[in-house]
């Protein structure tokens, strides 16, 4: 069998190690951490467990087509709830609105709030399930190699329907005008890498996914998840090595023969980099390998990093639900912050995760762990001033905003933001999500999957395409393998 040696376990490296090895390979993966995940890790401290990383699973039919891929379903390995609420939104200190994860409720909390509201968001998720039908199912499964992938029918009759070249934010408002409905639909945006005055409104996808496909929770956490696919993963014969450096390649001629680590020496057929790919380009590979300069990079536009603080709560909080999200006044301040003048925000919106609203497993009896997580532009200089400040302007807006006290009651606390994510995942300037997913950033113009100089080099995850989120990685694993199983058949 021919070797492959995938550097990283998050979820586009599990992905492809799988699919490799169903297909004949011997795989083994390497990472750096002490388990599988990267930013999907999980911890555990005084009787709180946290998910460090992503906390909201949408796009169910991504993992559910995965699995089948091997015959199995989701249910075979963790269980799914829906949230219903899907989540809850306050624009301000007793005034929020629960997301109902019926859609004919939706549409009349729509209508309650903008007359005539409801049939336009009928309209509206109509279009962006056209969108997902071709966007998440079709296009970004292509490794993006050239532009003739695009070149079908299809597609090509389609492309006027998808609104590539029309903003986000025009085209929301051509259907909607309250101030209230406007931020619901920007809001799953918010983490795509620009303002949405620069995002195609082709994300209208992302309401579909939140809206129609619903918000889930896998019983135990999102780490779950992970567990999930590292077991399908051994399941087809992966071999997993942790706590593990990649240092340096050796190379015969333009290809890889071996990769070194901290610890041992792995020849290699095949090298399938999951890891962080500015990383993996910039600080490993000889800079005559190489697909892209230093300047090239720093000319990327990244989507945002994590101010993140794990809490554990010594009593239960009213007024919450699994999944808030607290608006600031001047929501559009705060993502120019982000992407358009990067500085520390001024008065940022705010997420709250409480898992332990759903899984009592996730904390002790009448306690509660609170996730808080504040998007911030990457490549921020990253103080203990600043998060102390941030943690006390959070748990102020927190308090204010729902009503509640709970600052005395905080019996665990762990920081976590830019200089960590760079750090243990040597996250390109500590960004939390990958690059972002703007119309010059997108299908053949982001970086390239595969390696010019170096034949037997692939790139996958959230450096690459499809893009940002557990979703693309998942499917970027996918299309990584696909395309290293049609070289070895060529050969």
């Amino acid at each position: 069998m021919k070797k492959v040696i995938v550097i990283g376990a998050g979820f586009s490296g599990l992905s492809s190690a799988a699919l490799l090895a169903r297909d004949g390979f011997e795989v083994e993966v390497i990472e750096k951490l002490d388990m599988a995940g990267g930013r999907a890790r999980t911890f555990s401290e005084a009787g709180f467990t946290f998910d460090m990383g992503p906390s909201w699973y949408w796009m169910p039919d991504v993992f559910e087509r995965y699995f089948e891929l091997f015959g199995k379903k989701v249910s075979d390995y963790y269980k799914l709830t829906r949230l219903d609420p899907s989540y809850t939104i306050y624009f301000g200190p007793g005034d929020k609105t629960d997301l109902p994860a019926d859609p004919l409720k939706l549409y009349q909390l729509f209508e309650s709030i903008e007359a005539g509201s409801g049939n336009k968001l009928k309209k509206f998720l109509e279009e962006a399930a056209f969108k997902y039908e071709i966007g998440i199912k079709k296009l970004v499964y292509k490794p993006s190699k050239s532009l003739l992938e695009f070149a079908n029918w299809e597609i090509i009759r389609s492309s006027l329907r998808m609104h590539i070249f029309t903003s986000f934010h025009s085209y929301i408002r051509s259907y909607f005008k309250h101030t209230k409905l406007l931020r619901i639909l920007e809001f799953p945006i918010l983490f795509l890498g620009a303002t949405a005055q620069k995002t195609p409104a082709l994300y209208s996808l992302m309401n579909y996914g939140d809206m129609m496909l619903g918000t889930w929770y896998p019983e135990g956490g999102m780490f779950k998840v992970v567990e999930g696919f590292q077991k399908l993963a051994e399941q087809q014969g992966v071999r997993f090595r942790f706590s593990e450096e990649v240092k340096s390649f050796d190379f015969k001629g333009n290809k890889i023969k071996s990769v070194e680590t901290n610890k041992g020496t792995y020849q290699a057929d095949y090298v399938i980099a999951s890891a962080d790919y500015h990383h993996i380009e910039q600080k490993i590979l000889p800079e005559k390998y190489r697909n892209y300069s230093p300047a090239y990079w720093q000319s990327r536009t990244m989507s945002p990093s994590s101010l993140i603080y794990f809490l554990g709560i010594d009593k239960k909080l009213d007024n919450m639900q699994h999944h808030t999200l607290i608006f600031n006044k001047d929501f559009e301040k705060h993502a120019q912050q982000i992407y358009e003048q990067p500085q520390w925000p001024q008065n940022p919106s705010v997420y709250l995760s409480c898992t332990s609203k759903t899984d009592l497993s996730t904390a002790p009896s009448g306690k509660e762990n609170l996730f808080i997580l504040i998007p911030v532009a990457p490549g921020l200089q990253d103080t203990d001033d600043v998060r102390n400040h941030y943690f006390d302007f959070s748990v102020q807006r927190i308090e204010d905003t729902l009503g509640i006290n709970f600052k005395a009651d905080i019996s665990y606390k762990r920081m976590y933001s830019n200089r960590d994510f760079a750090h243990d995942y040597y996250a390109y300037k500590g960004n939390a999500y990958g690059l972002a997913n703007t119309l010059k950033q997108t299908a053949i113009l982001k970086p390239s999957m595969f390696n010019k100089a170096v034949n037997n080099l692939l790139f996958t995850g959230q450096l690459t395409i499809p893009g940002p989120g557990v979703p693309p990685a998942i499917i970027s694993g996918q299309v990584a393998a696909g395309q290293l199983v049609k070289k070895e058949q060529k050969q």
